[in-house]
């Protein structure tokens, strides 16, 4: 097989739907196998780590692999958008496949120890930094504009359902066959995933025209990111295009705020706020169940509509109904009530985060998509988690209610500021019957 035979035809063309593209179906295949393998290596590692010592040992191993991730996720964005995204991606997966087995081998011949499984949450941290940001800059490359909606919805559903099937089959795994068999069937997983990612055809690395250009006086000459320069000056290069862009600044920005307000509410208050009302684990696994159906039904939203029109306001009105309901629901005295709630904001929050990363998605010029990706993934996974502490320490002062209006004030600065941005509110995805028209168009003026 050829370079040109797993070409597509250039970005301007109108695609498929995705629910009917043999390849988007592949690159989704091959991502929730990823994902999936994810739930099934953290499992293992977690139990191996348990094993191996005690509690606070554990926290260290599951913090590790965060450290490499955060501090090399910018430099994965700069080498996804310097190299082919694929095969940044079959690198990263191959290099995560050997790891992981070679681990499992590993087990099989002796018992966990501390040390070593820290180095591997960090190796796995490290390569995840660039695995991460060159996934992001693949959709716009395997299908058109038109349906970046969808495949954004598609991957979201994969997203939870590896957060719901690889636990309990990690969990099996190791029941089975200890930590050996729970890493093999962790690499096993990411090896899956290279046969479907090898199959993959690419659209060549062509500009578009974004939905929301930079302003012009920051606009590169050629619409493209500049080649050959250092890493360094592509990093800074595409930290201004993200900043100066009037659409995908903003966008980042108050997704940053947002998710500092609900992650630590979501994540460590909805805890702490179970234990306060003496609903107990059972209450506890009700709530998180329901925001985890509504997140999932607002990316089902998206996955079957393909496109919701103004996307902009819709993305600024979701926002604000989820910081509304999360900090409410430090204020309801009912188990039922709560559960109710965090469906609602499940619902809000899958919408309002699928038709973010859809617009960024349509919006980036195709030589940013790995930058913008791993910024947008910093400020996700890199910030978002500062606040854990700090919600904790605030509850265990105050008590859950005036934490939970506070985090809900917080994540509702960022809605309003959505609301304010001419460029949000204005947003637009793009429309299958335009695609269309403009690939006809180029066509007609090439000929």
């Amino acid at each position: 097989m050829t370079v040109t035979d797993t070409l597509l035809p250039p970005p301007g063309a109108a695609a498929p739907p995705a629910h009917r593209d043999g390849n988007v179906l592949r690159w989704l295949a091959a991502s929730t196998a990823s994902l999936v393998g994810d739930g099934v290596y953290f499992v293992a590692l977690g139990w191996s780590a348990q094993r191996a010592a005690g509690p606070a040992e554990v926290g260290l191993v599951m913090a590790a692999g965060a450290l490499p991730r955060a501090a090399l996720m910018l430099g994965g964005g700069v080498l996804a958008d310097r190299l082919d995204p694929r095969r940044v991606i079959l690198g990263s997966d191959a290099v995560r496949c050997a790891l992981i087995l070679a681990v499992a081998a590993g087990m099989a011949l002796t018992a966990p120890a501390l040390w070593p499984l820290v180095a591997v949450a960090l190796v796995f941290g490290a390569v995840d930094a660039l695995f991460v940001p060159a996934v992001g800059a693949l959709p716009p490359r395997i299908t058109g504009p038109d349906q970046l909606a969808r495949v954004t919805g598609m991957r979201a559903l994969s997203m939870r359902f590896g957060q719901i099937a690889g636990p309990p089959i990690g969990g099996l795994a190791m029941g089975l066959g200890g930590p050996a068999a729970a890493f093999g069937v962790a690499g096993l997983l990411f090896a899956l995933s290279l046969p479907l990612l090898l199959t993959l055809r690419i659209r060549p690395a062509e500009p578009v025209a974004p939905v929301e250009p930079v302003e012009p006086a920051d606009a590169p000459s050629e619409g493209t990111s500049p080649r050959g320069g250092s890493a360094r000056a592509d990093l800074l290069d595409g930290l201004r295009y993200l900043r100066r862009h009037r659409l995908i600044g903003p966008l980042v920005a108050i997704g940053a705020v947002c998710e500092l307000g609900l992650a630590g509410t979501l994540n460590v208050g909805m805890v702490l706020l179970n234990a306060e009302r003496g609903w107990g684990p059972s209450g506890y696994g009700w709530i998180v169940s329901c925001f985890g159906i509504g997140a999932t039904a607002g990316a089902a939203l998206l996955t079957v509509l393909g496109r919701l029109p103004r996307a902009g306001l819709t993305t600024a009105g979701t926002l604000l109904v989820a910081s509304a309901g999360a900090a409410a629901m430090g204020l309801v005295p009912g188990l039922w009530t709560a559960a109710a709630l965090a469906a609602l904001v499940g619902l809000a929050a899958g919408t309002s985060g699928s038709l973010t990363h859809a617009l960024i998605q349509t919006a980036t010029d195709p030589g940013y998509l790995g930058r913008v990706t791993s910024v947008v993934m910093l400020a996700m996974l890199g910030l978002a988690p500062l606040s854990y502490p700090v919600v904790g320490a605030a509850i265990g002062a105050w008590g859950a209610a005036p934490v939970f209006l506070g985090c809900g004030a917080l994540s509702g600065l960022g809605a309003a500021a959505a609301l304010t941005s001419t460029a949000v509110r204005r947003a637009e995805l793009p429309r299958r019957r335009a695609v269309a028209a403009a690939a006809a168009s180029a066509t007609a003026a090439k000929a």
